[in-house]
């Protein structure tokens, strides 16, 4: 195996562990946020309203909702990648798995420390996804594909999503609070942090040295001032 083969072999290998931590960690922190009990992140006020009229846990809600939106990417046209669909899985699986070790808290004293820390390791686990370039997840890519049809900017997009995912899991029984607020305000700059603190480099591209032409083998040009001795 040649080295820039290595290289790559090596460059894609991280690139996959990094899309697999920062799903499973995207999830634990969302599990972390319900446990805080102080408010949760637009889309998990629509799967924790969810949950409360199903049953169903909120994991698996997660995975039916995007599933739900990814087929909406249909009519828009996106194409989904590896990240897409592995975030559907990973994220909702992850959070049942953490709920399932981490039991309810009592009192603000814990509670309080343990949503800044679900807040700030979902800017972890955005930065680290994300840069993983394997392509958007299914509510992202719904985002970017509303702007591209109807022309509107992405801040635009995403405010009327989330604001419309917000009221709508709210009315369900989703919890709205200080951790909703704080996540709204906080989550662009820790993403855009550590989007820069986990990028990658460029992968090792390997050059190509065309063949000769076909033909008598070509006359080496000496140095200048050189000549050419007879054999």
């Amino acid at each position: 195996m040649s080295d820039a083969t290595a290289r790559s072999t090596t460059h894609l290998t991280r690139r996959l562990v990094q899309l697999y931590v920062g799903l499973t960690l995207y999830g634990a922190s969302s599990a972390l946020l319900v446990r805080a009990e102080l408010g949760l992140e637009p889309w998990g006020v629509l799967h924790q309203g969810l949950t409360e009229l199903t049953g169903i846990s909120i994991g698996v809600v997660s995975i039916i909702v995007g599933a739900i939106v990814l087929l909406l990417w249909i009519p828009l046209r996106q194409r989904p990648g590896l990240g897409t669909v592995s975030n559907v899985f990973v994220v909702g699986l992850a959070m049942d798995g953490t709920l399932a070790l981490v039991g309810d808290l009592d009192g603000y004293g814990v509670r309080i420390p343990v949503m800044v820390l679900g807040i700030v390791l979902n800017g972890v686990a955005t930065g680290l996804y994300i840069a993983a370039r394997f392509g958007p997840g299914p509510r992202d890519g719904l985002m970017t594909g509303l702007n591209r049809v109807t022309g509107h900017s992405i801040r635009l997009m995403r405010t009327a999503i989330e604001v419309a995912v917000v009221v709508t899991g709210f009315l369900l029984g989703g919890s709205l609070g200080a951790g909703t607020v704080l996540y709204a305000l906080a989550i662009g700059p820790l993403a855009q942090l550590f989007l820069r603190v986990f990028e990658l480099p460029a992968p090792a591209t390997v050059t190509v040295t065309p063949a000769p032409p076909a033909g008598p083998d070509p006359v080496a040009t000496p140095p200048s001032g050189q000549a050419i001795l007879p054999q």
